[in-house]
């Protein structure tokens, strides 16, 4: 009997050990991020026309340190990944339209990942504006509206923020750095050091890893399949098929208001997830909603059936 038992636990004890092996052997995700291997890192990249030399032993270290945080946050990147092809267009168009680089899109979504984030600082929306500087920019915040989750007017912020920073700091790296940092903050440090560049100079941890988060962000968005993800298999968000409708006068339920416009609130949050509430009051300025345009998949539930 003792003999029977034996056998059976043994072969109770393969079969579940056969059975963890099999499930440790798949790929966390299939087709998309199936292997572990990064490839080598380049001697120079390009950050916004400049060149950046990354020979240097500590440069490169804390380049690949970013880039393993990122290639293997597979779950965050693919999202991300997924968003840009969604957001990238009217960024670079507003990026570009201000004279800013279109490599700052990628400052956008390590500060984001490419959602309306909030911060514990309070800090919100795709380039995470604080309270104070969003006012500074002209963003209006109130009781029922928020305009730094206003992705076109905080981006327009961002740009005059970004070309402030240039035309202070003569230098495009500087200029994301100071974005962490603040204009003030880069130059103390560069001052006190006797350096004149951001690699030289010692920051505080969250900026000394900040410039090397965005170029190990543009090196994965820019070469993907390099890192592990097969954009093939990744199925992208569309942009959203909208038109603009300006509001000159006030509208007490937004929620009645969106039902007659052939839509939802749910849907009018989504496109402008600036309105913080159930209504829209006009004073002394207008505000333009964006709606789903003609073709747009954003309908009520029922107009599927």
């Amino acid at each position: 009997m003792k003999f029977i038992l034996s056998i059976l636990v043994f072969t109770l004890f393969t079969a579940c050990n056969q059975s963890v092996k099999t499930i440790k052997s798949e790929p966390i995700i299939k087709n998309v991020s199936g292997h572990h291997i990064l490839p080598n890192l380049p001697k120079t990249l390009l950050f916004c026309g400049q060149s950046v030399n990354v020979e240097d032993e500590d440069i490169r270290e804390r380049l690949d340190k970013e880039l393993l945080v990122n290639a293997y946050f597979q779950s965050s990147t693919i999202q991300a990944l997924k968003r840009s092809n969604r957001y990238f267009p009217e960024l670079e168009r507003i990026l570009k339209a201000n004279g800013i680089p279109e490599d700052f899109k990628y400052l956008a979504v390590i500060e984001s990942n490419l959602i309306q984030a909030v911060s514990p600082a309070g800090a919100q929306g795709f380039w995470q504006f604080m309270p104070g500087t969003a006012k500074e920019h002209d963003l209006i915040m109130n009781d029922e509206v928020d305009e730094r989750l206003n992705i076109e007017k905080s981006t327009i912020a961002a740009c005059e923020y970004l070309k402030y920073a240039h035309d202070t700091l003569k230098n495009w790296v500087l200029a994301a750095a100071s974005y962490n940092r603040g204009i003030g903050g880069v130059r103390s440090d560069m001052r006190w050091q006797q350096t004149d560049n951001y690699f030289d100079t010692h920051m505080n941890s969250e900026t000394g890893r900040y410039v090397y988060r965005i170029l190990a962000v543009k090196l994965i968005f820019e070469h993907p399949e390099e890192y592990g993800y097969n954009s093939k298999e990744i199925e992208m968000y569309e942009p959203f098929c909208t038109k603009n409708v300006l509001i000159k006068s006030s509208i007490a339920n937004l929620a009645e208001w969106s039902k007659a416009q052939g839509i939802n609130y749910k849907i009018l949050i989504k496109l402008n997830p600036w309105i913080l509430t159930n209504k829209l009051t006009i004073k002394n300025h207008t505000y333009t909603v964006k709606l789903p345009a003609k073709d747009c998949k954003l309908k009520p539930y029922k107009s599927y059936n």
